[in-house]
């Protein structure tokens, strides 16, 4: 045995060479017969009698105002102008913050539906399917940059690299279709204001439970691009056969050297591929929807058309069978000009919502569709003005509070028309019913049929899961 066989020498070349080759033979067929049963995105059973089946994430990135959504704060109003008389939290310092002099908001709050929840005029057709919808006000999480806040809503840590929550819940109950991605986000932002892959990436779990990212253009009327979903240049009998002969190479290369998880993400990635052909180019034409359904999405109706695409994309995916999809919405920064720009963010998102929500439950699938609005943190009930006195009140904004902020969740088994928890009365910190971002996943999980306590993945030595060693489900808006 020459020296470069010893520095290759891995625990399968070592049965190799000391049994002979007849060792090895058995223990290649039983792994081979073990690779070829074990498909890592087959249905599997969840822990206990699941409500919901899949999930909406709809993640409004950049920090959603909630006293001018969801969290209606008459005091704030009142006391417009006037110092704060709370003090700043110790070490956070803000740019364009002075004295602290409260902001009111600038738009009124109505009572809807039958539930009479208040809800902000800007979103009103969210507020016609209030009823549908738990309004969660005690919100809270661990940092208020970015990029940490937006890490953790996405995989529970603000440092670390974890996998997502998508991966985990395709990783605890596989998928329906084989022909899909069991996890898809839809426009993800990829830098700035914290945007990044891992907010779909798997991090140490196999990689084929790694979200997959599809973009639709923003343009108004345009489908996604499917040049790239199918190769007619080929007939699907050859490339199988190519796609066969490429696997049986990689699987040599894993045999002969040792266990190489992004070779193995590399050739499930190449299967699923080939099976998309089949499904995802029609599934990603919208224009086979009805005028109907086109309007109830709000989509070739300009500010509404993006996002609408987006929700009707979600609502077909759901259809199709795929576990976990992530619609997401740009933009709600709002240091400056809120007035100007918060309009405008509500409206792209708010009919569309509200579309989603009416299609889910007339085609009979809200029940077993749990959907989640939420951003990274909320905003300050103090003003910040970013231009340090030089330019009028118009132009003011929030800074970021991760305090207290809002979450609604519907479907799947929650309880519409309810509010739980609530912050302090100028909505700066939550005081009662607190939710933490762990609690969030715990209850997203549990909804799922999945004990977040439960579901684990050995790496490094210890059993890590989404809600690390905390979380508690949030009972108190189950149905």
């Amino acid at each position: 045995m020459n020296l470069v066989m010893l520095n290759s020498l891995t625990r399968r070349s070592l049965l190799k060479v000391a049994g002979c080759g007849f060792g090895y033979t058995a223990l290649s067929a039983m792994l081979g017969e073990t690779v070829r049963a074990a498909n890592p995105l087959t249905v599997k059973e969840p822990h206990f009698p699941a409500r919901a089946k899949r999930v909406i994430f709809l993640f409004m990135q950049g920090g959603p105002s909630p006293m001018e959504s969801f969290d209606y704060k008459p005091q704030l109003n009142a006391d417009h102008g006037k110092v704060a008389p709370f003090q700043r939290e110790a070490k956070i310092e803000q740019p364009g913050v002075g004295t602290m002099r409260l902001f009111g908001s600038g738009w009124k709050f109505n009572q809807s539906g039958e539930s009479g929840t208040w809800v902000s005029e800007l979103f009103p057709n969210i507020g016609s399917v209030i009823d549908e919808i738990a309004v969660l006000n005690g919100m809270h999480t661990d940092n208020l940059a970015h990029a940490p806040a937006c890490m953790q809503i996405h995989t529970g840590a603000t440092n670390f690299v974890r996998p997502s929550a998508g991966a985990w819940v395709l990783y605890g109950l596989g998928t329906a279709n084989q022909n899909l991605p069991g996890f898809i986000t839809i426009n993800p932002q990829l830098s700035g204001d914290g945007g990044s892959p891992q907010h779909f990436g798997s991090a140490f779990l196999p990689a084929i439970y790694q979200g997959t990212a599809v973009r639709l253009p923003n343009a108004a009327g345009a489908n996604a691009d499917i040049r790239y979903l199918r190769d007619t240049s080929f007939p699907l009998n050859r490339q199988r056969q190519q796609l066969d002969f490429l696997r049986r190479m990689n699987r040599r290369h894993i045999e002969a050297t040792a266990e190489d998880a992004q070779l193995e993400g590399m050739i499930e990635s190449f299967e699923l591929a080939f099976r998309m052909q089949t499904e995802a180019p029609e599934l990603l034409k919208l224009d086979g929807e009805t005028e109907a359904t086109h309007k109830l999405y709000g989509i070739g109706e300009g500010p509404t058309d993006a996002f609408g695409r987006q929700c009707l994309l979600a609502r077909r995916l759901v259809e199709s069978g795929v576990r976990f999809i992530q619609v997401n919405s740009g933009g709600w920064d709002h240091h400056s000009n809120i007035k100007k720009s918060l309009p405008r963010n509500a409206a792209s998102v708010d009919k569309p919502i509200a579309g989603l929500i009416r299609d889910l439950k007339a085609r009979g699938m809200l029940e077993e569709t749990l959907l989640v609005w939420t951003g990274e943190f909320g905003r300050t009930p103090y003003e910040q003005d970013l231009s340090n006195g030089k330019g009028s009140m118009e132009s003011y904004g929030r800074g970021h509070n991760p305090f207290g902020f809002t979450t609604l969740m519907a479907g799947g088994g929650i309880r519409g028309g309810i509010v739980h928890g609530a912050t302090d009365e100028y909505g700066y910190r939550a005081i009662d019913g607190k939710v933490h971002v762990h609690d969030l996943h715990a209850t997203m999980l549990h909804q799922l049929g999945l004990n977040h306590e439960r579901l684990t993945y050995r790496y490094a030595g210890r059993d890590f899961r989404l809600t690390d060693v905390h979380g508690t489900v949030v009972k108190e808006i189950l149905a």
